[in-house]
């Protein structure tokens, strides 16, 4: 089985569509939703975790891409710049998939891992020194 984390963009002419619904019946997919962002005649955000074979994952992104949605993979968009980050731990109390952690309780060192994260921001909005950042986009 293969897995990625997607953040998709709906526009507020295709946010009412049952795209993701779609993909599931279309390509045997399964998802986790990690974060979900939809209003009435507007813009709709949704995180998901998208599970499948690497193939029919491939076929459901081409598919939203072709009906309009907006695509961007989370664990390639969160960034740290190692030269501004001091290890603080701040970022390690807010974060909710413990995607950063402090494993050396020695060295305090703040560790991240890209596949837990869920692009929800919280350490971007926590670092005193922005350390952390995400694209505009999510």
């Amino acid at each position: 089985m293969f897995s990625k984390k997607v953040v998709l963009r709906f526009p507020k002419e295709i946010a009412d569509k049952p795209l993701v619904s779609d993909i599931c019946k279309k390509y045997d997919l399964t998802f986790n939703i990690m974060r979900a962002n939809i209003f009435p005649r507007r813009e709709g955000i949704l995180t998901l975790e998208i599970i499948g074979s690497k193939e029919d994952f491939s076929k459901g992104i081409d598919y939203l891409k072709e009906n309009g949605v907006s695509i961007s993979f989370v664990e390639e968009s969160i960034q740290r710049d190692e030269e501004k980050c001091y290890h603080c731990g701040f970022c390690v109390a807010v974060c909710p998939t413990e995607a950063l952690t402090i494993e050396d309780r020695k060295t305090m060192r703040v560790e991240l891992y890209k596949d837990r994260c869920i692009a929800c921001g919280y350490c971007v909005k926590v670092c005193p020194v922005k350390a952390m950042s995400l694209p505009d986009e999510f």
